[in-house]
């Protein structure tokens, strides 16, 4: 059943969508495909870094934070300014779905496609987000944009918030260690 929805949210299938919105034990599903593309997600970024483990487990912790919190915000926002219907479960689960073509990134590793498989990946998962949203708060087409994109801006921006902090930290530490070691 697994490997059907995650061809169906591919296709970006609208029943395939409105069945996971449906079906509570769905939602450990969606975990396990946020885990796949975070794998995928931390393997492309750290092959291509300087900190292997440090970018590995960056992207991991990253992908489950940033699920929750698009469903959160996706939730409150489609709830309260556009009166969807949905619950935190349900719109974790269309979200999790949501972010199956992201697995793409993988291939990120490599030099002359990295740009372009995330382009491809983001694009195509944030279609597949607004399918997602669209279904899961039961609203139109233009206010799930609107819902998606409001969202979007806040998880980047948090995304970019805390990156700096981690990178500052991560320099901070380096200069500790690198005037210790010398």
């Amino acid at each position: 059943m697994l490997v059907e929805r995650i061809m169906g949210v591919l296709k970006l299938d609208v029943n395939t969508f409105e069945e996971i919105e449906a079906d509570q034990n769905a939602t450990a599903q969606a975990a396990i495909v946020v885990a796949i593309v975070a794998l995928a997600s931390g393997l492309g970024t750290a092959i291509g870094s300087d900190s292997f483990i440090g970018g590995f487990l960056g992207a991991i912790v990253w992908a489950f934070v940033g699920w929750v919190v698009w469903a959160a915000l996706t939730y409150y926002i489609g709830t309260s300014l556009f009166n969807g219907q949905a619950d935190m479960g349900e719109m974790l689960r269309v979200l999790g779905f949501a972010q199956v073509p992201r697995v793409l990134t993988i291939l990120s590793f490599i030099t002359c496609l990295g740009p372009l498989v995330a382009l491809v990946a983001g694009l195509w998962s944030l279609v597949a987000g607004v399918v997602a949203v669209r279904q899961g708060l039961d609203i139109d087409t233009g206010k799930a944009i609107i819902t998606v994109i409001i969202g979007w801006i806040v998880v980047f921006v948090g995304s970019l918030v805390i990156g700096l902090f981690l990178g500052g930290a991560a320099l901070g530490i380096g200069a500790l260690t690198g005037g210790l070691g010398g």
